[in-house]
């Protein structure tokens, strides 16, 4: 009796198959993120990048796999290297890394005051971590932030002056301050040179932000 001919060994998949795979999901994923971030429309992000409205939807919905050249171009109206929009999360290093020049994470910069996000934008998280300068005369004025948040504050350069409801301090180098934020609060440079702070704020995890 003759015996059937052994079914052939299915071959592991393309290791290069499977990463270009999970770059397309995770570039969906990444666009539609900092596009919500930013308050963005796609038509926003289409004028922006040059890449059709269409072409766009069809790469959030993970039904398009974008050439380099239409890639490139969405990272550039985000402000970002073509490395880290599409770096994939845990894919080659446990360390994340925002560089002082990347734009993306220029969270306000006028000539008065600029705020740098020091925590990765893509994160759930109760705690979210900034870099702030304020030129002589420059204020961030904020209204009240959701119930229970705190925010931590620590002077590096120049003089500060915190107010949190109907109370205030003036902060000088090295000092550090932490203060009700679900009031109306504001950080104003209280001196003759440009202050610059580092600014913690802390959520309870019923107030967390939605993204």
């Amino acid at each position: 009796m003759k015996h059937p001919a052994p079914k052939p060994k299915r071959r592991s998949a393309d290791p290069a198959a499977e990463l270009a795979d999970t770059i397309t999901q995770h570039l969906g994923d990444r666009v539609r993120q900092l596009r919500a971030e930013r308050g963005w429309s796609l038509q926003v992000l289409a004028s922006a990048s040059g890449v059709s409205r269409s072409m766009l939807s069809q790469i959030e919905r993970e039904q398009a796999n974008p050439t380099l050249a239409v890639t490139l171009r969405i990272a550039h109206a985000f402000g970002m290297t073509l490395g880290d929009l599409v770096q994939v999360p845990d894919a080659s290093s446990a360390i994340t890394v925002i560089r002082a020049n990347d734009r993306a994470y220029h969270f306000r910069s006028d000539k008065h005051c600029r705020i740098r996000t020091l925590s990765p934008l893509n994160l759930e998280k109760d705690v979210e971590f900034y870099e702030v300068q304020l030129q002589p005369g420059g204020a961030l004025r904020s209204a009240p932030h959701f119930q229970g948040t705190r925010e931590f504050l620590t002077v590096e350069k120049g003089q500060v002056r915190v107010e949190s409801g109907r109370d205030a301090e003036v902060l000088h180098p090295g000092d550090s301050v932490s203060y009700r934020a679900d009031v109306p609060h504001a950080i104003i440079n209280a001196g003759s040179k440009e202050a610059v702070l580092f600014l913690v704020d802390i959520y309870t995890s019923a107030a967390r932000p939605r993204s």
